[in-house]
């Protein structure tokens, strides 16, 4: 009963797939981190099934490309690109520490957000098109892993101070413990990833977790929901720019 509950809390807070509504209490989020990969394994059998529909029905490629760039916004409800819109938008102030806090609570969009949705949704959508065929085993790793670094950061950085859900979720973690299966759970989709051809995307997500800890640390101090926003969504381009640029390289990545 807690696993499905841990899971629940999971879908309902990382998803807009529509999952029974249950109580959020501390025995049912001790574990729902390691849940949290479980939204990155839905949205790609999503894809998976997509891309097969479009090899069936002969579907141009850029319609492909297209359901491939937006199918996870859709699944996610968008949850992360709010976070990635709003790090930039702190990110490329150029400001101090307080002053950036202040734009990631700040609801309007800048113009720097607006520019960098841009850019990613068109390196997305270019890197899907790019891309002759998906496996599943490659959509797992990437949406699987760039979750379980999401989770290992959450119980292992320090969280910024104040009121949010990245603190609670991190709060009531049974850390050290939730630590260690998303360890496992990540090296699990990395090997999917080997599989997929695609095993250097595993490394080039580490490099975005390294990044990610130090923007954390130096110019936030601390972790916030957007910043792991921000996280998931850069991991995923950079293993997708990667992926794709294995494929063309005839396999020597």
């Amino acid at each position: 009963m807690t696993v499905l509950k841990s899971v629940l809390i999971a879908f309902s807070m990382f998803s807009a797939i529509p999952v029974p509504q249950t109580e959020w209490d501390e025995r049912g989020m001790r574990y729902s981190l390691c849940a949290f990969p479980l939204v990155g394994v839905a949205i790609a059998v999503l894809s998976a099934c997509w891309g097969f529909l479009c090899t069936v029905r002969a579907v141009p490629n850029l319609l492909r490309g297209a359901g491939c760039c937006l199918l996870p916004v859709l699944v996610t409800g968008g949850i992360h690109l709010d976070g990635y819109a709003d790090t930039w938008d702190a990110i490329s102030s150029h400001a101090d520490t307080e002053k950036r806090q202040e734009i990631l609570k700040d609801p309007h969009l800048g113009a720097f957000a607006a520019i960098r949705l841009g850019v990613y949704f068109v390196a997305s959508l270019s890197l899907w098109c790019a891309l002759p065929e998906v496996s599943l085993y490659s959509l797992m790793g990437i949406y699987g892993l760039s979750r379980c670094l999401s989770g290992i950061a959450l119980t292992s950085f320090p969280i910024r101070p104040g009121n949010g859900l990245a603190r609670t979720f991190a709060q009531t973690a049974e850390r050290t413990r939730v630590r260690r299966i998303l360890i496992f759970m990540a090296l699990v989709f990395a090997g999917f990833l080997g599989i997929g051809g695609g095993f250097l995307c595993a490394v080039a997500a580490v490099m975005v977790f390294l990044k990610y800890r130090m923007i954390c640390e130096k110019d936030f101090g601390g972790l916030s929901g957007d910043l792991a926003g921000w996280f998931v969504q850069t991991a995923e381009l950079w293993m997708l720019g990667m992926l794709v640029l294995s494929r063309y390289a005839g396999g020597l990545l």
